[in-house]
């Protein structure tokens, strides 16, 4: 029952920081391109590669706290309904290219997340 409680905190956690740093983003870069959505999606992608490593090599951590970090709050945190939806409505708009710029930046963004956030973790653990 704890693992429940710790990822439904975790994911409380993620879900408010999730709209913070897409709020903030918006504001700061506008709401033409969902770069919200991308950030969050690319920041939480880093941070479970990162976290991944340290967390099974050098940290011995409660159960708990690993599931309310990367199920709870990394699960909340990245959007990837919400990515789904934003493509939707800008297909809906009819902006093609948009939506595969998006789409590409998302994709291989998070995927290039993970893996500098393995990098940075070989890195750190040195």
């Amino acid at each position: 029952m704890t693992v429940y409680l710790a990822i439904a905190f975790g994911g409380s956690l993620g879900a408010v920081s999730r709209y913070w740093v897409s709020t903030k983003t918006y504001l700061w870069l506008g709401t033409e391109f969902p770069f919200g959505t991308l950030l969050v999606n690319v920041s939480g992608s880093f941070l479970m590669g990162l976290l991944a490593i340290v967390f099974s090599e050098k940290m011995n951590l409660p159960e708990e706290l690993k599931f309310a970090l990367l199920v709870g709050f990394l699960g909340s945190y990245t959007t990837f309904s919400t990515f789904a939806l934003d493509g939707l409505q800008a297909l809906n708009n009819g902006a093609y290219m948009k939506v595969v710029l998006y789409i590409l930046l998302s994709v291989f963004g998070s995927l290039l997340g993970v893996w500098m956030g393995y990098l940075a973790a070989r890195l750190l653990l040195r």
